[in-house]
């Protein structure tokens, strides 16, 4: 049977969601296709193009039409449809940050944040800026997700205080909750601090002192 190009992306796909990123590789995604490993580059030239069109699939939804009141749900439900996407697959974050980085999967996401900024009322260096901005929010945030809860799995997440101080400091109070609080709780704090800060420059500049 012929190798399509959906095969390969639906193989590496199953290996990142069972194994994780450090072990997709193009030899052993071609062991569990049962082809040799020159047949996958006839379909992607290098492992990075492979990771790039898995990135744009995992974020093939995320810029989907918002049904929205204001540009303030929208930056919201974006956000939350990113994370999302990235939670639904086994080191999603990792992944689509190092594709990001590396220019090798598509920028419709960040041009959906840059696209609310404009909205919002932003000039289009600073609606630009702010979509940089949330979108390495988001995925810091979930990549720290991740690896936490993939530690946790594994029995290894040091339970030890955050604050240098600790157990003196005034801070460590807070350490057992950013340990183990919900992380969509502190997901959305962030979010929200992001949106304000958003409303206070548009307010600032239409009220100049």
């Amino acid at each position: 049977m012929q190798l399509r190009r959906g095969d390969v992306l639906a193989g590496a796909m199953a290996i990142l969601d069972e194994f994780g990123l450090a072990d997709l590789t193009m030899r052993r995604l071609a062991a569990s296709l049962g082809v040799q490993p020159g047949a996958l580059y006839w379909h992607f030239p290098n492992k990075q193009t492979l990771l790039g069109a898995l990135a744009d699939k995992i974020l093939e939804d995320v810029d989907a039409p918002i049904s929205a009141p204001d540009a303030d749900a929208e930056f919201v439900e974006l956000a939350h449809r990113l994370r999302a996407a990235l939670l639904s697959h086994r080191d999603g974050a990792e992944l689509v940050s190092a594709t990001y980085a590396s220019r090798m999967t598509n920028a419709r996401v960040r041009e959906g944040f840059a696209a609310v900024g404009r909205r919002y009322g932003l000039s289009r260096e600073h609606a630009e800026l702010a979509s940089y901005s949330l979108l390495y929010y988001v995925l810091g945030h979930t990549v720290d997700e991740q690896s936490r809860a993939q530690m946790e799995s594994a029995g290894a997440l040091t339970r030890a205080a955050l604050s240098p101080d600790a157990p003196h400091s005034p801070s460590a109070a807070y350490d057992e909750d950013l340990l183990d609080g919900d992380p969509t709780v502190r997901f959305d704090f962030g979010l929200s601090l992001f949106v304000d800060g958003i409303r206070a420059r548009l307010k600032s500049r239409a009220h100049p002192a």
